[in-house]
Formats: structure tokens, C-alpha cells, sequence
């Protein structure tokens, strides 16, 4: 099952677009594969906060994401 991409990046649902930014990088530093190296977790969490906000960043995709 799929994680809410909100609650990935720890933002509510009517969050600027900077804010996510802002949420989206710090994860992005904390999980990146390259400070966790050979942790899995870490990898899949990093993996995770990039599709969130590949998604959230875009309004067209953010806006079919929000009517599902």
C-alpha cells in the first residue's frame, strides 16, 4: 500500500509550494544513499520522498493526486 504523499514529506494538504520544497529537501539530505551508504531503509525512505514530490511539486499532477 502506498504512503500519502503528504504525510511523506510532512506537510499538510494545502502547503505552499515552497514549503514542500523545503520539507522535501530536508529529507532528501537526511536519506540520501550516499550519507546512509548499504542502508536499505534509508534508500526506499529517499525513494519514497522523491515520487512525493515529484508529484505534490507539480500542480496538474498534485491536482489528480488530491481528487483520488
Amino acid at each position: 500500500m502506498k504512503s500519502d504523499y503528504y504525510e511523506v514529506l510532512g506537510v499538510d494538504r494545502n502547503s505552499a509550494p515552497e514549503d514542500i520544497k523545503k520539507n522535501y529537501r530536508k529529507l532528501a539530505m537526511q536519506y540520501h544513499p550516499d550519507r546512509n551508504p548499504g542502508d536499505k531503509d534509508a534508500e526506499e525512505k529517499f525513494k519514497e520522498a522523491a515520487e512525493a514530490y515529484e508529484v505534490l511539486s507539480d500542480d496538474s499532477k498534485r491536482q489528480i493526486y488530491d481528487r483520488y
